[in-house]
């Protein structure tokens, strides 16, 4: 989410701010029980997605990647690598839809059904009531899971890449808005998890959005695909700092991340290659929670 109008540079912050270096993970926890059941995935996933326990305070926690020292039998090692993508859309950028500017990118979400790569959506409440058809599609596909963006995709902190700021009041009313639009778009495979716009969040946020029973997943690998158009750049960005048990975030975005489905056509054969299994988000917490 990183000249154009002056809302257009707003979303060309926020989008900077999701592929810019991640705000410290909370410590890590251990699991607890879900709500929410998903169905299986392709990539092996549990059928409940799992979840970190409440931080203190009840502050919902903060997953970045799987911990180097953590897992079971040795597991911490393995290669695996989750890709993520963000499909942003504000609350307020339905005018500039409506005027023909694409918030979505159906050409990538084909390349990962026919390469095969389990990932984890985050979208937006918004995002999905302006592509309702895609929303359901990408959520009835077990190779995909669809996480919560915000309602709005207004910052949950601030300062955050100049975005409006949701009101602590308002905070869990505008995570909540967004699963709401995802049932109305008949959306299947939702995770309670939530990616802050911009990753930007502090303390305050963390405790409001304790009602919304979430966890926040944040990234460790930053593609820099936000208006990127060197697609070259992007996937060295993302083959040089992948890790076993990395996260990455990427966005699905024609209109803000136009080169970001060349890169992914380079960075899942290379990284194949050195022997990496992708996986969604819940499978990579699944382990780094234990």
């Amino acid at each position: 989410m990183t000249t154009l109008t002056v809302l257009g540079a707003l979303t060309g912050a926020a989008l900077t701010g999701c592929g810019g270096a991640s705000p410290a993970p909370a410590p890590p926890a251990v699991p607890t029980p879900l709500s929410q059941a998903s169905p299986a995935s392709a990539s092996a996933a549990p059928e409940k997605p799992p979840t970190m326990a409440p931080g203190p305070a009840g502050r919902i926690p903060v997953f970045e990647r799987r911990p180097a020292g953590g897992g079971t039998a040795g597991r911490s090692a393995e290669k695996v690598v989750a890709l993520t993508f963000d499909a942003d859309m504000t609350a307020d950028q339905g005018p500039r839809a409506a005027s023909g500017e694409r918030f979505d990118n159906p050409e990538l979400i084909a390349l990962l059904r026919r390469l095969k790569v389990p990932s984890t959506v985050f979208m937006t409440g918004r995002w999905a009531e302006e592509y309702p058809a895609q929303a359901k599609a990408i959520g009835a596909d077990p190779l995909f899971e669809v996480a919560n963006h915000s309602y709005s995709h207004h910052a949950f902190s601030a300062p955050c890449y100049g975005l409006p700021v949701v009101g602590k009041a308002a905070m869990t009313r505008d995570v909540e808005r967004a699963f709401t639009a995802f049932r109305k778009a008949g959306v299947r495979n939702v995770v309670p998890y939530f990616r802050f716009p911009g990753g930007c969040y502090d303390d305050t946020a963390l405790r409001a959005l304790a009602p919304a029973d979430v966890t926040a997943v944040q990234w460790d690998v930053v593609s820099g695909d936000a208006f990127a158009t060197d697609a070259g750049a992007v996937a060295e960005q993302v083959l040089d700092g992948v890790r076993p048990g990395s996260l990455v975030v990427m966005h699905c975005t024609r209109s803000a991340a136009p080169a970001t489905e060349a890169a992914v056509r380079r960075i899942v054969p290379e990284l194949r290659e050195r022997g990496y299994r992708f996986v969604k988000v819940s499978e990579l917490m699944e382990d780094g929670v234990r």
